[in-house]
């Protein structure tokens, strides 16, 4: 979508319009991957279970994805469930594998029609013979698909991939003198992903949660106090606006700083 093409669709003057005006269309980000947060708050806040809250989170799932493709975000991953997320109560975990299950089943109709690819990254072999099942067929189904990719960090830790890596690279008996970024990079779960170039945290929580440890080391990272269920089209383009006012400088510097640096030297 052009920048003209979202002021057309928004109210001249409205909020939208407002936030539209700020979205840099020459800097968006390719990949967006966000920490979902905030669910169990949200469902507290409403006297209901947690349950409740991440029904809610997968609606907000639904948006975020739209929003994406309307603003040419191609690739957007999303952390489902951690490695970690075991250790919550078994009722609520018994509940969220469920309904990851019932959202594939649900809802892969649709992502094949929009043409969106299905990656499903972290342990898969410690999830249920179902879920396996699930997953397989939603990634075979939408293997070709070209209009953008939903990737779902399920069973996920950005250390356990690390060294799931490491443990191939054994396996493929590499030699030491051998091993570099590269050879890493393209035994994670998802190696043909590219890095993500903005990653959003909802619930004003400021910390990276063992996601994507390896693809984040030049991310930029945008926190909204907004609990995930709340989130809607107007946050992720606050944090693409936010994103495109920034310099990216990946250990750099640049050009304008280094002609200064340059001139000072000579005067």
């Amino acid at each position: 979508m052009s920048l003209e093409q979202l002021l057309a669709s928004v109210a001249p003057g409205s909020p939208d319009d407002t936030l539209a005006r700020q979205v840099n269309f020459d800097q968006l980000p390719a990949h967006v991957a966000i920490i979902m947060d905030g669910n169990g708050r949200w469902a507290r806040g409403r006297g209901r279970p947690a349950s409740f809250g991440h029904r809610a989170g997968v609606r907000a799932i639904k948006r975020a994805l739209e929003a994406c493709e309307d603003l040419g975000v191609h690739t957007l991953s999303i952390y489902a469930f951690s490695t970690e997320n075991w250790a919550r109560p078994r009722a609520e975990v018994r509940a969220l594998m469920r309904l990851f299950h019932e959202t594939m089943q649900r809802e892969i109709d649709e992502m094949h029609r929009r043409g969106v690819r299905i990656v499903v990254s972290g342990r898969r072999d410690e999830l249920s013979p179902k879920m396996r099942e699930r997953i397989e067929e939603a990634i075979g189904r939408t293997a070709r698909n070209t209009n953008g990719v939903l990737n779902v960090c399920l069973n996920y830790g950005g250390r356990a991939e690390i060294v799931d890596a490491v443990r191939t690279l054994v396996r493929d008996s590499v030699a030491p003198d051998q091993i570099d970024e590269a050879a890493i990079a393209s035994r994670l779960y998802s190696p043909d992903l590219p890095d993500p170039d903005l990653i959003i945290r909802t619930a004003g929580e400021r910390r990276v949660s063992n996601f994507l440890l390896w693809q984040s080391a030049y991310s930029e990272m945008f926190v909204t106090e907004t609990l995930w269920p709340d989130f809607d089209v107007d946050d992720l383009k606050a944090a693409i606006a936010d994103y495109g006012s920034r310099q990216r400088r990946f250990g750099g510097r640049p050009e304008p700083e280094l002609k200064a640096v340059d001139g000072s030297r000579r005067s």
